[in-house]
């Protein structure tokens, strides 16, 4: 039976409403947060600083650590729609800060999908990090992407690893404390294997230079981190495949914890179409044909993004709670409707905010203007992985045709 919350019927796709009592109670505590969000954005996107003073605030009400199990002292938050719709309001407000929250409320949702699938070895980890993150002891960084080099982790000569190399663009790092890293393993013998590789900030040879200048996502700190033989101790690994190596079934994992960061990009599209038919409506008088055609068209696609992407989240819930399918399967499954929901995303949000610069007319191409803000902050999306623009087309293509196509 499907209830209703607020009237509406939240079980359709839109990213109108909640559809677990836990995410509702997560909207709530943030609907306190957000009028704050928004006031300090500009300031901190101008001088490319991070809020840190709105995360100890969303620490301090648990926001944090929404999506730990209740059990293990979070509020169990545990459906990917409500946490993309958590995001998108949040990124109504500030794009910059819904980033980084998502880095955080997508690591509860990735462990705790850790904590049911892993080896016993990963669950173990993962319910360590989810009571560190309950307990609020816990701001967990993504260090995903390599600069110049392989992160390697190669043997240390008494049973555990020494991590090297540079991550980039690597969100909240200045705040974080503690890290997951993307690398992979260089032994002795054998093959290499992929592996995420958890660490405490003050890891000897760990440093994160706060030099973020970038041309979008000014607020977010996604510095550099650089790692020079850090200790690694072999139950700080969750340890992966063979490099190289395709996993289908791992695509369901990728897709639990990545699908939400759409939210950022749906939120921002909201908030520029806000702000453009808030300008339109000022000026008085009957709008000219050509701005009510636009108009109307920036709701279409506006409705068409959230419309698939709420489709997309909906359809990842659904299959992430069907364990007894085929894995290689499920994930397929699962990552397919993500990338179509990604591209259409994209595109759509994207396509909305020049729009609304049209609508506003040259204003908007100061660099303090609300809308030039958005302009830059929603071009990230194409960045995000899984997949970027190129590896989605390989990979939907394939789905289609074959891999020999």
């Amino acid at each position: 039976m499907i209830s209703e919350v607020g009237g509406a019927l939240p079980h359709l796709a839109g990213l109108d409403a909640p559809v677990t009592p836990e995410g509702r109670r997560l909207l709530d505590v943030l609907d306190h947060h957000l009028p704050r969000i928004a006031d300090v954005s500009a300031a901190h996107d101008r001088e490319g600083t991070f809020p840190t003073e709105v995360f100890r605030a969303l620490r301090s009400d648990g926001v944090l650590s929404a999506t730990v199990p209740r059990e293990l002292g979070g509020m169990g938050v545990g459906s990917v729609h409500d946490v993309a719709l958590a995001v998108m309001r949040v990124a109504e407000a500030d794009a910059s800060t819904a980033l980084c929250l998502h880095m955080q409320l997508c690591r509860g949702i990735t462990m705790s999908y850790e904590l049911r699938h892993s080896t016993p070895a990963g669950q173990a980890l993962a319910e360590r990090i989810l009571r560190l993150m309950g307990a609020g002891d816990a701001i967990v960084s993504g260090a995903l992407k390599d600069a110049g080099q392989v992160t390697e982790l190669r043997p240390d000569g008494e049973g555990g690893w020494l991590l090297s190399g540079r991550k980039i663009l690597v969100s909240m790092a200045p705040i974080a404390t503690h890290f997951v890293v993307a690398t992979r393993t260089r032994p002795g013998s054998g093959p290499a294997r992929g592996a995420s590789a958890f660490l405490e900030a003050g890891t000897k040879g760990l440093t994160a230079p706060d030099n973020w200048d970038g041309m979008g996502m000014r607020a977010s700190a996604s510095t550099e981190v650089v790692f020079d033989d850090c200790p690694v101790p072999e139950e700080d690994l969750f340890l992966r495949g063979p490099v190289g190596e395709v996993n289908h079934a791992a695509m369901a994992g990728q897709t639990v914890s990545s699908i939400g960061l759409l939210g950022v990009y749906a939120g921002i599209a909201q908030s520029a179409r806000d702000i453009a038919v808030a300008g339109v409506r000022r000026r008085g008088g009957t709008p000219a044909a050509a701005v009510r055609t636009m108009v109307a068209e920036l709701d279409v696609k506006l409705y068409s993004l959230r419309t698939a992407l709420g489709a997309a989240l909906l359809h990842t819930d659904h299959h992430a709670a069907r364990t007894t399918d085929d894995p290689a399967e499920r994930g397929l499954r699962m990552i397919a409707a993500f990338q179509y929901a990604k591209l259409v995303v994209n595109r759509n949000a994207a396509a909305v905010v020049e729009d609304c610069m049209t609508l506003a007319g040259g204003a908007s191409f100061t660099a303090g203007h609300p809308l030039a803000r958005r302009y830059r902050d929603v071009r990230a999306g194409w960045f995000m992985q899984p997949f970027t623009y190129a590896d989605a087309v390989d990979h939907l293509s394939a789905h289609a045709l074959g891999p020999e196509s």
